[in-house]
């Protein structure tokens, strides 16, 4: 019996004790994560027998057979140095020849330089409607406190195409539970299960500092001390990180970042050229 693309990206049984951890860390309500994943399982239900989740999950995994590269982009403070460089020594050539994720409101940096966007990874709060126009995939996060989110974006949510649930809790039906916390860290626990031999990933803009990114929230015009909140949940993310690349062959870099983890590989601009021309 083949097993479904939503069993294999499902890793709640694995991830669970990770979770508990957290919102007790944090003071986050297991009742409130419930509930956030029941309205947007409601809510993806509304958009009718067209939609199919394990279809939608078919297609975006084959993007992971046609391209070797996997660029992942955060929102710290180095994304938008990094992305301007590539576009002026590499070109938007560059770009089309890789998979990009974003992760939240990086997407709104790449949607202004043109830079296509296979899937944006978001609990909602960091972008705007205009982004639901810009990729081919779109990965929804469902937590306590984003109901609001997902109901002022409800129409987008219920017109774009190809568009997949996640939550941190139990998984139900076509809600599925990667494992991770941010959603920078959480790309690469949805998308391990994916990946083909040849991909190689390298992170962008994933920097976890105490500056945050202006790209963070869209209300923001520049780069702004993290809050000591904010900070934690950037531990908690290099932690993830660290945990999820012990179990993975892929080979997973950080592009033009501070050192934030001596269990990370990090590479310059000009050293990812040369892996480029490999």
């Amino acid at each position: 019996m083949t097993t479904s693309l939503q069993d294999q990206i499902n890793f709640y049984v694995e991830f669970k004790e990770r979770y508990f951890e957290i919102i007790r860390d944090f003071g986050f309500s297991y009742q409130q994560d419930c509930e956030a994943r029941n309205y947007l399982f409601r809510l993806l239900n509304q958009k009718g027998e067209k939609w199919d989740s394990e279809s939608i999950l078919r297609s975006f995994s084959d993007l992971f057979q046609e391209k070797k590269i996997v660029l992942i982009y955060g929102c710290g403070p180095s994304l938008e140095i990094t992305v301007d460089y590539l576009l002026r020594e590499c070109g938007k050539e560059l770009f089309r020849k890789c998979i990009n994720l974003a992760a939240d409101g990086a997407s709104i940096l790449l949607r202004e330089r043109e830079i296509p966007v296979e899937a944006i990874f978001s609990d909602l709060d960091g972008i705007t409607k205009v982004e639901f126009n810009y990729p081919e995939f779109f990965i929804i996060h469902a937590h306590g406190d984003n109901i609001g989110k997902m109901s002022h974006f409800k129409e987008e949510i219920l017109m774009f195409p190809n568009i997949i649930g996640t939550t941190q809790v139990e998984p139900i039906d076509t809600i599925l539970n990667p494992g991770g916390f941010t959603d920078g860290d959480r790309i690469l626990y949805f998308i391990r299960a994916l990946l083909q031999p040849h991909n190689t990933i390298y992170f962008i803009g994933m920097d976890f500092n105490e500056i945050i990114g202006r790209y963070s929230k869209p209300n923001l015009t520049e780069n702004h001390q993290g809050t000591p909140m904010k900070l934690k949940k950037l531990e908690y993310a290099i932690k993830l990180i660290e945990c999820l690349i012990e179990k993975m062959s892929n080979e997973i870099f950080f592009l033009n970042s501070k050192i934030a983890s001596n269990r990370f590989k990090y590479l310059t601009i000009k050293e990812f050229a040369e892996h480029l021309k490999k």
